[in-house]
């Protein structure tokens, strides 16, 4: 006999343990005070950023500490809440939570922090860390319900790909509401009853958003590739003719270089010229980009003499591999793609651009050792 019919589950189960009590500490530069409500004293926040908010700001476009910047998840009351005040749910990325605040001014609302890891809102969507059960979790560990006497969540819209409104219905009892696409509408959209307009519902990617992205792309590319330049000097200066520190210098720095040309292409010219460069996909455009920059740079007397055309190939065939990888890397930061479309060009890039970096290695260690 067939077993009795059961509620079905969600996509994934909530994490054991989920829904313990607990709040945010108190002990946060961010807090100001509590907020006393029946389950006890909330952490209460303001609006204002302080210079060790900003300079922290700075320090993550860089790529320093972006790992540890974050704040406690949990709920936080701002203002002067009260029991019919708004639910905004946000990362615990702390410069997605100051932003936020920054952005409220003198409104009274509840935040509820989720646990992405330290990752902003829409990656961490994509990544599942912005999810539906990290966010029933949440509700459920601050006693939500207790708190305040509506059952609605403002959700940002960007967040939207991990959170699935009808299961945070069903498992918590709020509803979801999504919020404005872009973060300085969300005062007018609480302002209209929380209804948006067609263009809080749009997303752009203008050209100062492209460029605040760069600082943290360099960083980022020049860890990976330091490793593999340091790898080019000490084994051209091993196996090259001649001294040691002039074959390093004679033969591993033009690869150096190219692979230099290649991140500068991915990071720097892709965000630029994104809207101008021909080509949908990112790998397409980044790839581009480095042949325009490897054009200009290695047709020049300095590096067009005195090399083989082995040589030579190899460092264009590194530029390529690196300019496309790096400017495939957008795809996650900007409008003109799709998850899926993310994954299909990532199963068809990755194979050329590997073979791109093997071979272009290849080339540059045969080179060497005919040298």
């Amino acid at each position: 006999m067939n077993a009795p019919l059961m509620i079905l589950p969600m996509a994934q189960p909530v994490p054991e343990g989920a829904g313990e009590f607990r709040l945010p500490s108190k002990d946060q530069p961010v807090v100001l005070g509590t907020v006393m409500t029946k389950v006890g004293e909330v952490p209460r926040i303001g609006s204002d950023l302080h210079w060790a908010d900003k300079r922290g700001h700075y320090l993550v476009r860089w790529n320093i500490g972006r790992d540890h910047f974050t704040v406690d998840p949990g709920l936080y009351g701002m203002g002067e809440p009260i029991n019919d005040s708004p639910v905004l749910v946000t990362a615990n990325y702390k410069l997605s939570f100051d932003l936020l605040r920054r952005t409220m001014g003198d409104k009274s609302c509840w935040i509820l922090v989720l646990d992405t890891k330290g990752i902003n809102v829409w990656c961490a969507a994509g990544k599942g860390t912005f999810g539906t059960e990290e966010l029933i979790d949440r509700i459920k560990a601050s006693r939500l319900q207790d708190v305040v006497s509506h059952r609605k969540l403002i959700v940002p819209q960007l967040g939207a790909t991990g959170v699935a409104a009808f299961e945070i219905k069903k498992f918590s009892g709020f509803s979801v509401t999504y919020g404005p696409v872009m973060l300085q509408d969300l005062p007018a959209f609480l302002d209209n009853d929380c209804k948006a307009t067609t263009k809080m519902r749009i997303k752009e990617f203008p050209l100062h958003e492209r460029l605040v992205l760069i600082p943290v792309e360099i960083m980022q590319a020049l860890q990976q590739g330091l490793p593999i330049i340091l790898f080019f000097l000490l084994l051209a200066g091993f196996v090259g003719d001649g001294p040691f520190l002039q074959a390093a210098v004679s033969h591993g720095l033009p690869p150096s270089l190219a692979l230099l040309t290649g991140i500068a292409a991915g990071t720097i010219a892709v965000p630029l010229l994104l809207p101008w460069i021909p080509g949908r996909a990112f790998s397409v455009k980044g790839g581009l980009c480095g042949l325009v920059l490897f054009a200009l740079l290695f047709t020049s007397t300095v590096f067009g003499m005195d090399y083989s055309l082995l040589a030579k190939s190899s460092w264009l065939l590194i530029t390529l591999a690196v300019s496309s990888w790096f400017g495939m890397a957008f795809t996650g930061a900007s409008t003109y793609t799709s998850l899926n479309g993310v994954k299909k060009e990532m199963l068809r890039a990755m194979p050329v651009q590997f073979i791109f970096i093997v071979s272009g290695t290849g080339l540059w260690a045969a080179s060497l050792w005919l040298a």
